[in-house]
């Protein structure tokens, strides 16, 4: 009996080793159960090492970082930030290549108070001396956004702009239909963006002299496309304020604001410091400042940390850039928990938004800086919470 227990214990795990690879190679019971377990697990692992430095510097100090004390040094520090990402071009005046009015994409037809969808296409070139970064190119990079409108409309228009991971080319904005929908059932106009490279949008294919042939499918590749003929961060902000530009001549608008999670919310911080016709912005687990990146969890992509940017203007300028004037309120949200990035335990060992909130009144432009804590979700995503401070906000609800 013993020498029998001895024999079929080690042939159940050879029998259990061989199933583990067949549910593996065939997703087969249970490996549906498993992933989503492992995505759950994933999801609410705390991120940050508790004995593990993170910070090495003092929200204190932040004003001394800040050179920004007047008017005229913001002026000429977002004069700086246009010539650095548009260099000769200057700040975009141009509308889209190509809008499509009222189209029908699929899963749309049910949301209530939608009047239409319209789509914008923005080309974007590779800057004038292409020929000196790489050989050949199949196509520019592109950008494709939606606008809803509602058939009742308070001529609020507001922008949402997905992370790293939103959208797919089956999809485009359906996933984010609730959000949209919200929106509408108040009167509010949305216009949706994806990341470069995400969603609708294309990935070309450049061929390099030494590195051959590279798909431009991570942000992380544009490093190689940055030098002093090319600064490919404009892929980021243009769309918008290409976008902008139409709407403003062919809309009427009282009122535009933005909103993003993640790269969305990097990009909400930068086009709200460089376009001041959007007024309220929510950044949402979207950036910290330098000090605070020493985890990589929290560096961030190419955009983050690109050293010509942030000598021109450091987050701590973006911040003051994106809320100095008195109609203008810069809102950042940071999730307890994130699995992702910019964790609100983190912000609450180094609080900086008192201190970027004092330089503005110092400064007297009457704009407003604030920080919330998300402890509704231990998701990195925009939760129902962030929502309704977002939408109580911009209808001035208490």
């Amino acid at each position: 009996m013993g020498k029998s227990k001895f024999v079929v214990f080690p042939i159940l795990l050879i029998l259990l080793f061989v199933y583990g690879v067949v549910v593996g190679h065939y997703q087969i019971f249970p490996f549906d159960e498993l992933s989503d377990l492992k995505f759950f697990l994933s999801q609410t692992e705390p991120s940050i090492t508790a004995d593990r430095p993170q910070i090495f510097d003092k929200a204190q100090d932040i004003s001394k970082r800040i050179t920004i004390n007047s008017e005229n040094d913001l002026i000429e520090k977002r004069d700086k930030l246009i010539d650095y990402i548009w260099m000769d071009d200057g700040f975009p005046s141009r509308f889209p290549d190509n809008v499509d009015v009222n189209i029908s994409p699929n899963g749309y037809q049910d949301i209530k108070n939608l009047e239409r969808i319209d789509s914008f296409t923005i080309n974007m070139d590779f800057g004038k001396y292409e020929d000196k970064i790489f050989l050949s190119k199949d196509m520019e990079m592109n950008s494709i956004s939606y606008l809803f409108t509602p058939t009742v409309s308070n001529k609020k228009l507001i922008i949402y702009h997905q992370d790293e991971l939103g959208g797919s080319d089956e999809l485009d904005f359906l996933e984010e239909k609730s959000k949209i929908s919200m929106f509408l059932d108040n009167g509010i106009s949305v216009l949706m963006f994806s990341m470069p490279g995400q969603g609708m949008n294309n990935e070309p294919v450049l061929e390099f002299e030494r590195f051959g042939k590279l798909l431009l499918d991570s942000h992380n590749h544009f490093i190689l496309i940055d030098n002093e003929y090319f600064h490919p961060v404009k892929f980021f902000v243009e769309p918008i304020i290409v976008s902008l530009n139409y709407i403003e001549q062919n809309f009427d608008y009282d009122d535009y604001y933005i909103f993003g999670i993640s790269g969305g919310g990097w990009t909400t911080t930068l086009t709200s410091a460089l376009d001041h016709r959007i007024s309220k912005n929510y950044s949402i687990a979207g950036s910290f400042p330098l000090y605070m990146k020493s985890d990589r969890l929290n560096f961030g992509d190419y955009e983050q940390t690109i050293p010509e940017l942030y000598n021109i203007a450091t987050y701590e300028e973006l911040y003051i850039m994106s809320s100095f004037y008195t109609d203008q309120h810069s809102v950042q949200i940071f999730i307890y928990n994130d699995p992702c990035c910019f964790q609100a335990e983190l912000y609450e060992k180094s609080p900086y938004g008192d201190a970027i909130q004092d330089q503005l009144d110092i400064l007297g432009g009457g704009g407003k800086f604030s920080v919330f804590l998300d402890n509704s979700t231990r998701v990195h995503e925009v939760s129902d919470y962030v929502l309704s401070l977002i939408l109580d906000d911009i209808l001035n609800k208490d």
